[in-house]
């Protein structure tokens, strides 16, 4: 990669880093909910206008909106909501590779090696050791919804691989504008009609400085840039980047949030990343396309590279054009 590839890859995970740290300051705005909403509007208008029509099917946008944008991201700010802290949101995340792993192997019939398998041990190891300090110090309760959003962003991964967006901006774009209502309508009947208008009525500037970050700068910014990466190097280049996330998390939340991590917060960390980049080059090197490699973004706009056609002069056109034959 060129210097400045490597130093804008950096710069998108210190966003998606620090993300964390905004969203805790966020929460203290808004109701989750009804911030997830306003996340999600804020990234698609006025952009929606400028990115041309989708370049994939609806049931994909609709599928990854619904996944990622509504049960990916609302499990995670009620998550937070409900006391987990910035930093080892950004950690536990993470995990989302090991469920990418998992549900490419359900859904693509992507079979994992033996070092992919040993990574992903590894992590969910670190995610027992996670809960076991998260238990000590919080409630596990905010703990198991971080999970279940880490496994709905791994689902949303998979989605996105079938999808195989040619343009990462764009999808992104047209993705936002699905959870909007649906998390509006789940936020007036959870959250309540009179929490929303609260919110909205002593909306002031650092309110609105938040939404701008989670929308336009982590959102737009972020994964446009992540899929200007992807289109020009391998996923095996750009992916391992991601493994910054936790890092550029867990330092801005013990900067800015003075969040303290324990002996066994750290030992829940070594062995989260660590599985989680064995899981993710593991599967790089076996021929992975990006979806499911750990990067924050699922690789939109990149496809697999065709494989190298071998001979086939033993065989017969009806058995090398048959479905599933490499092309």
């Amino acid at each position: 990669m060129r210097p400045a590839h490597v130093l804008l890859a950096v710069l998108v995970t210190a966003v998606w880093g620090v993300n964390f740290v905004v969203i805790e300051v966020g929460l203290d705005h808004f109701p989750p909910l009804l911030f997830s909403a306003l996340r999600f509007l804020v990234a698609a208008l006025p952009a929606v206008f400028f990115v041309g029509p989708p370049k994939v099917a609806w049931k994909w946008i609709v599928g990854v909106g619904l996944v990622l944008g509504v049960a990916k991201f609302g499990l995670l700010f009620i998550g937070m909501d409900a006391g987990m802290p910035a930093g080892t949101s950004s950690l536990v995340l993470q995990i989302q590779a090991v469920f990418t792993a998992l549900f490419a192997f359900v859904a693509l019939g992507e079979r994992p090696g033996r070092v992919r398998l040993l990574g992903m041990l590894i992590a969910l190891a670190g995610i027992g050791v996670a809960a076991v300090d998260e238990g000590e110090a919080g409630p596990l309760t905010a703990f198991a919804l971080l999970i279940g959003a880490a496994a709905c962003w791994g689902a949303s991964n998979v989605l996105t691989r079938k999808a195989s967006p040619p343009d990462s901006l764009n999808f992104m774009v047209w993705v936002s504008t699905v959870p909007v209502l649906p998390l509006l309508a789940l936020s007036l009947l959870f959250e309540g009609p009179s929490a929303d208008r609260a919110a909205l009525a002593s909306l002031d500037w650092q309110g609105a400085g938040v939404i701008v970050y989670v929308a336009w700068i982590t959102t737009v910014f972020g994964f446009g840039a992540w899929g200007y990466l992807l289109r020009r190097h391998p996923a095996s280049t750009v992916a391992p980047f991601s493994l910054l996330v936790p890092v550029f998390g867990m330092s801005a939340a013990g900067l800015v949030l003075d969040e303290s991590v324990s002996a066994l917060g750290w030992c829940a960390a070594a062995l989260l990343v660590g599985g989680v980049a064995l899981t993710s080059l593991a599967g790089v090197r076996r021929g992975g396309s990006g979806a499911g490699t750990g990067s924050p973004a699922p690789g939109p706009g990149v496809r697999a590279a065709a494989p190298r056609p071998r001979t086939t002069a033993s065989r017969t056109p009806s058995t090398a054009s048959r479905p599933g034959a490499p092309r």
